[in-house]
C-alpha cells in the first residue's frame, strides 16, 4: 500500500502538533513507521487519504461498537446540529439519555455527564474521596483511567510503598496519595490496606483491563475488591470507560452480577462524540454541587450534539438485545482462527477475550497483569503490526491495547483478517 499522502500530512502535523499528533499512541511510537491519516470510515472500514481501504480492530478505541457512521447517531447529530451546538444550559435531552443509562445499568440512581473519561475518572475520585472524607487512592498496574494527575503513577520500591510520579509535571505530593497494586492479585490489595488503615477512600480499577491488552479479571478477583472495600469503608470505582454498554447492557456490573459503589462511563456512551460520565447510587451522587460539597463543572458537559449521539446509541443497544451474543460469537470465531493458523506457524502467544475484546500477546505464557502483559515480543508484534496494515487490516498500533470488535464487521472480514495472520505469521 501506498502511503504518499498520509507521510505528507505528518509531516505538516509535526511543524504544528507536538509530536504531529493528539493523542501519543497514534505517533507510532511502539512500532515505528509513519502514522495513517484517516479521510472517512463506514461501518467495518476505515478509508485513509492515499485511498486505501482498512478493516478496523480499534474502531475509535471502542465506542464504535456497532460501526462507524452509524446512521441513527449520524442523523441525531445532524438534526440537533441545526438547533444550535452548544447552549451552556439544561436541556431536555440530559434528562433522556440520563434516564436510558439509569434503566440499563444495576446498582446506580444517578448520573452525571462530563466530556471525556478522564473527566469521569479524575471526578470520581475526588466524589469518593470527599465522601469517605479520607484521601488515598489504589490504583493497578496498567489499568489507565486518563491522564489526570492521580494516575500516572508507577510502582515504588516495595510492594507497600508509595507510588513515584511516571510523568514529569506530577507532584511527589499528588503521588504519595495513590498506592499502586497488582492486577488480579488480592493479597497485594490486602497488604496495601493493611498498611494503610482508614486511609484509603477507594479502588479504581478496570474491571476488564484494555490498557494491558484484553486482561479479564481472575475468578474471584472482583468479588474480592467488592468484600475487601465492604469491610474497610473503602468506595469500589468500576472504570467501565471500555467495558460499559460494550460487554453487557449494564456493563460489567451486569456480566459478572458485582456492584460497584461508582462507575464511569465513556467511549460507547457518546456515541463516538466527546462523553463521559460518572454514576452511583443516589447518596453518593448527592455530594457532588449543587447539592453537596465536591465540586464538579464543565461547560461542555451535556453538549446537546453529544447527548444527542449518545441517546441514539444507547436506543440502539437497548432495543437490540441480541448485540451483545452476536458480538461474542464474532470475537470467538476470529480467536479460534487466529489460534489456529498461530499454533501451525509455530508462533508463541496467548490470546485474551471476553465478549467483543481480544489482543493477541507474542508470549506462550498466561497473561493475567501488566508484568505478564510485559513479558511479550514486541519485535514480533512490530511484524505483526505492520504486516496486517500492509494487508489492509488496522489493530492498535501498541502491544498493550485491546482489539474491539464491531457489529458491522462480517465474518468475510473475519475470514479475510484469519488468512492475512496466517500469511503474516509465516514471516515472523
Amino acid at each position: 500500500m501506498l502511503y504518499k499522502r498520509s507521510s505528507q500530512l505528518f509531516a505538516e502535523a509535526e511543524k504544528v502538533i507536538p509530536g504531529g499528533v493528539n493523542s501519543p499512541v497514534r505517533a507510532f511510537k511502539a512500532v515505528g513507521g509513519t502514522p495513517i491519516f484517516v479521510k472517512s470510515a463506514k461501518g467495518a472500514y476505515l478509508y485513509d487519504e492515499d485511498g486505501n481501504r482498512l478493516i478496523d480492530y480499534i474502531n475509535s478505541w471502542g465506542p464504535m461498537i456497532l460501526g462507524h457512521a452509524f446512521e441513527p447517531v449520524i442523523q441525531a447529530v445532524i438534526e440537533k446540529a441545526k438547533l444550535g451546538t452548544s447552549f451552556g444550559m439544561p436541556t431536555e435531552l440530559e434528562t433522556q439519555i440520563a434516564a436510558l443509562a439509569v434503566s440499563m445499568v444495576p446498582n446506580i440512581d444517578k448520573i452525571r455527564f462530563v466530556n471525556s473519561g478522564t473527566e469521569a475518572c479524575m471526578s470520581a475520585v475526588r466524589l469518593a474521596r470527599g465522601f469517605t472524607k479520607r484521601d488515598k487512592i489504589i490504583k493497578f498496574a496498567g489499568c489507565y483511567h486518563g491522564h489526570s494527575d492521580s494516575f500516572l503513577i508507577q510502582a515504588g520500591s516495595g510492594a507497600i510503598t508509595f507510588g513515584s510520579p511516571n510523568s514529569p509535571g506530577v507532584t511527589a505530593g499528588t503521588a504519595k496519595d495513590t498506592l499502586l497494586a497488582r492486577y488480579n492479585d488480592l493479597e497485594n490489595v490486602k497488604a496495601l490496606i493493611e498498611a494503610n488503615k482508614n486511609e484509603i477512600a477507594t479502588i479504581i480499577v478496570e474491571p476488564v483491563a484494555g490498557n494491558m491488552g484484553c486482561i479479564p479479571p481472575n475468578k474471584g478477583f472482583l468479588e474480592g475488591l467488592r468484600k475487601l472495600c465492604t469491610d474497610n469503608g473503602i468506595l469500589l470505582i468500576f472504570d467501565e470507560v471500555m467495558t460499559g454498554f460494550r460487554l453487557a447492557r449494564g456493563g460489567v456490573q451486569e456480566l459478572f452480577n458485582i456492584t460497584a459503589d461508582i462507575v464511569c462511563f465513556g467511549k460507547v456512551i457518546g456515541g463516538g462524540l466527546p462523553v463521559g460520565a460518572f454514576a452511583a447510587r443516589e447518596e453518593i451522587m448527592n455530594y457532588l454541587a449543587p447539592l453537596g460539597p465536591v465540586y464538579q463543572a464543565g461547560t461542555l458537559s451535556g453538549n446537546p450534539l453529544a447527548m444527542a449521539a449518545g441517546l441514539a446509541m444507547l436506543e440502539a443497544l437497548d432495543n437490540d438485545r441480541a448485540i451483545f451474543q452476536r458480538l461474542e460469537e464474532k470475537t470467538a470465531y476470529l480467536a479460534a482462527g487466529i489460534d489456529k493458523v498461530l499454533k501451525a506457524n509455530n508462533v508463541a502467544f496467548t490470546i485474551n477475550t471476553i465478549g467483543s475484546m481480544i489482543s493477541v500477546h507474542f508470549d506462550a505464557a498466561p497473561v493475567v497483569d501488566f508484568q505478564t502483559a510485559a513479558k511479550g515480543d514486541n519485535e514480533t508484534f512490530k511484524k505483526f503490526f505492520h504486516g496486517l496494515l500492509k494487508e489492509g487490516i488496522y489493530i492498535a498500533p501498541s502491544a498493550y491495547e485491546t482489539w474491539f470488535i464491531t457489529d458491522a464487521l462480517t465474518y468475510d472480514d473475519l475470514d479475510f483478517t484469519i488468512r492475512a495472520i496466517d500469511k503474516v505469521s509465516k514471516n515472523f
